[in-house]
């Protein structure tokens, strides 16, 4: 069927995982076999309206779905303010004026009865808070509207992604106060002279003042971070007397940072995050009181952040790039009933959840699957995306250049290291042994030259005699048990590459490999590309005989056996520990291991990863990668950009003020995904906290026991048995069974007269620690007529 090479795109269908249909095949020759296919966007026209034209006949992207009447009554209204403008010399309606309220309703009352683009219903409530909020301006909406309209622009510039078609209105008014019109007026939202008066003029003066006066948390000072620190400085967040920001973040500034965490300018490169965003956001408004860490939050800074560090919080925004960081900042609000503002960004697309204390369900009750692995057959000998050999490219590194130099520094210093590897299972021993001897003794150079050699073998290895071996096994047409052809699917079937010193690409992969590999033995490197050259044309390589008996994997299953095959001679090891020599006689020698850096484009490791990729791929016939892509994915870079930055923060502030407004309704906060790619947005109303129930009581996740003062386990046991009418069969706290029903009576009969504090100390072998004031038991219980019941956990407040 070679009449479809290099023809134009056509659409499929698809019949299964590999499968696909290509259409109507009759005019063609008969397929054989094979072929490589590849999916591709096709370009789309799109027509657009004048402004004119939709001005009277507009299109409506619809932002929230709950608000479906809304765009209609805005798109008229927004004219309306127009035309006010032109009626009173350019002024808007002054902030909550009633008098001015009123005459912009008749105004667009009157344009809607004659616009072309009249709606049957005009809410009058709704055009007269679009009256009283005109002269506003808030942070919030403006890093939404900004971060919407900037990759609209950049739609434009580069014909990507689909543009909105074609009007937006977005609005928030349930950041209002409930009794809006009762509580705000002309003297509460007049100016008052500050940097917050186009603030103050939608939410008034004592709303500016709780924001001043608001004690958060951020964790994190990435992208998501330095935009909400810029953003807060903007709105006077903790700038009030009482108020305070505080911000933690371990990481250093990275060069790849810098087109996204505008906070940070090249010359802070190398610095802490958190320190250097602190001082741009007091650069903004020296009025704003932050605090900046550079801790991780988990158990290990429980210490720092402890009881009397989150009760004096008003709430935590998370602005977090992984799960698990995620979920245990969400455990500690859940404990200390703080509200939880929590977002993250995957380049264009975008999501925000609000969690409330005694309200919405919180992050942790629903979670996205796993995130899906590269099969371990498919990384060692059947690639078939570009992905799949950059991984192939960041294992190679770790167990060239990391890996064996940390196993050999722990052989030379650590005297104890012997006895312990020889005391691990399966395999394991023999392979470390083997690391040892192989950098040791086989691959530790004296000279460059000698590196150059090592990294032309390492070339013929992985690019020639690997490839030629698989193919020994399993022929370009071999067929399967069952008469399949065996490279087919996602099987490519893959060639060697002969090594040519007039390629480039070739001669990058030697010369980085050599450079790290001198890096790797304190040795002394060359850049000169010429004089690598000339000591690669030297190297004589053996020529590749495939051998015979060689198992290879085909499965993950068989991966997974060989990995964990224990099947070898006893005295192998006794071999290599014999030709190893001592520790001692390498003197203070040690290696030097290489972490994978991947925005330092002079240490050779991007050329390394680079090379190594796209040779492989050049073995499966895989479409290359240039560095910039490969940098993203073996850099694990999550794809971050500032349109989406600033419309998730943007977000983030808007369910804040719903906070300080202090709502207490589930309707008036909003859940949020957007893609700014398609585009399209999606609002909803938070979950609410599942509730359980044990005899007439109701419980969520926010509900506990709370015991204070000192008890022993049996007076323990007998409060919930009387109190509560609860049996506790199992008592936990953390890992430690403290009681069961099934527990030795001897064991038993130790442990109920201590005091609870005892019996945590007894049975988890550890003193509790000063800062802790508070103990987290989980219970097991049945009711009165013997069944399992759920029941919340217990806080067991310790005598001061």
């Amino acid at each position: 069927m070679t009449e479809i090479n290099g023809s134009q795109p056509r659409q499929i269908k698809v019949l299964g995982p590999y499968t696909f249909s290509i259409g109507d095949t009759t005019a063609y020759s008969e397929y054989t076999r094979g072929g490589i296919v590849m999916q591709v966007n096709m370009p789309q026209t799109f027509a657009f309206k004048s402004l004119r034209e939709s001005l009277v006949s507009p299109d409506f992207l619809i932002s929230d779905f709950a608000k479906f009447d809304r765009p209609g009554q805005l798109h008229i209204g927004f004219q309306a303010l127009d035309s006010y403008k032109r009626i009173h010399a350019g002024h808007l309606p002054k902030p909550w004026s009633k008098t001015d309220a009123e005459e912009f309703v008749r105004i667009v009352t009157e344009m809607n009865d004659v616009s072309p683009a009249k709606v049957d219903e005009l809410s009058e409530d709704l055009m007269k808070h679009l009256a009283y909020c005109a002269q506003g301006d808030l942070v919030a909406m403006a890093a939404v509207i900004g971060g919407i309209a900037a990759q609209e622009v950049m739609k434009a510039c580069t014909g990507k992604f689909t543009p909105v078609r074609q009007w937006l209105y977005m609005d928030a008014l349930e950041c209002l106060p409930e009794n809006s019109t009762e509580v705000l007026s002309e003297e509460v939202c007049k100016p008052m002279g500050t940097r917050y008066d186009s603030q103050v003029a939608v939410f008034g003066a004592d709303f500016q003042k709780k924001l001043g006066n608001l004690k958060y948390f951020i964790v994190g000072s990435g992208a998501i971070g330095c935009e909400m620190l810029k953003n807060w400085a903007m709105m006077g967040i903790g700038a009030g007397d009482t108020g305070e920001v505080i911000i933690t973040d371990m990481d250093i500034i990275e060069k790849s940072n810098l087109n996204r965490q505008f906070l940070f300018r090249s010359w802070d490169v190398g610095k802490l995050k958190a320190d250097v965003a602190s001082k741009a956001a007091k650069v903004m408004n020296p009025a704003i009181r932050i605090t900046s860490h550079q801790n991780r939050v988990g158990a290990e800074t429980e210490h720092v952040y402890d009881d009397t560090f989150f009760e004096r919080l008003d709430g935590v925004a998370n602005a977090l790039d992984n799960v698990d960081a995620r979920m245990y900042m969400d455990r500690r609000c859940v404990y200390y009933r703080l509200p939880l503002l929590e977002s993250g960004t995957l380049g264009t697309k975008a999501n925000v959840q609000v969690v409330i204390p005694h309200l919405t369900e919180s992050y942790s009750s629903s979670q996205d699957p796993p995130e899906k692995s590269i099969p371990i057959c498919t990384l060692k000998n059947f690639p078939n995306a570009i992905e799949h050999t950059l991984q192939w490219a960041r294992d190679l590194f770790e167990g060239t250049y990391k890996q064996p130099a940390d196993t050999v520094n722990a052989y030379l210093t650590d005297s104890k290291f012997m006895e312990r590897t020889l005391k691990q299972q399966g395999m394991q021993p023999l392979e470390t042994l083997d690391i040892i001897r192989r950098s040791l003794l086989e691959e530790r150079p004296e000279t460059f030259e000698d590196c150059i050699k090592w990294a032309r073998t390492v070339f013929q290895e992985n690019f020639y005699n690997t490839v030629a071996q698989l193919l020994f096994n399993f022929a370009p047409d071999q067929v399967t048990s069952s008469g399949a052809p065996f490279w087919s699917g996602p099987k490519r079937c893959p060639h060697p590459i002969e090594f040519d010193l007039k390629n480039p690409l070739h001669m990058d992969f030697v010369a980085s490999a050599a450079i790290l590999h001198a890096v790797n033995y304190r040795v002394k490197p060359s850049t000169d590309r010429a004089h690598i050259t000339m000591l690669a044309s030297q190297v004589k390589v053996q020529r590749f005989v495939p051998r015979s008996g060689v198992k290879i994997a085909v499965t993950d299953a068989e991966a997974q056996a060989e990995s964990q095959s224990g099947m070898f001679d006893e005295s192998q090891i006794s071999q290599i520990q014999n030709k190893l020599p001592t520790p001692e006689t390498f003197g203070k020698f040690l290696m030097q291991p290489i972490e994978f850096e991947k925005d330092d484009d002079t240490n050779f490791h991007m050329d390394f990863i680079v090379a190594a990729s796209n040779l492989r791929a050049e073995n499966y016939n895989i479409p290359p990668a240039d560095r910039h892509k490969s940098k993203g994915i073996a850099g694990r870079i999550i794809p971050a950009i500032a349109t989406t930055t600033s419309l998730v923060t943007g977000l983030v502030c808007l369910e804040l003020c719903k906070l300080v407004q202090g709502h207490t309704k589930m309707e008036f906060f909003k859940n949020g995904f957007v893609n700014l790619a398609l585009p399209f947005f999606a609002f909803s109303e938070p979950i609410a906290a599942p509730k359980q129930k044990y005899y007439d009581t109701e419980f969520t996740l926010w509900d506990r026991f709370e015991i204070e003062g000192e008890l022993s386990l049996k007076e323990f046991l007998d409060y919930f048995q009387e109190k509560q009418k609860l049996e506790i069969t199992m008592l936990s706290q953390g890992v430690c069974m403290l009681y069961s029903f099934f527990m030795a009576p001897a064991k038993r009969k130790e442990r109920l007269p201590l005091p609870m504090s005892e019996v945590v100390k007894k049975v988890s072998k550890r003193k509790i620690e000063p800062h802790v004031r508070a103990l987290v038991f989980e219970l097991c219980c049945n009711d009165a007529d013997g069944e399992d019941v759920e029941v919340p956990y217990v806080r067991y407040v310790l005598p001061k």
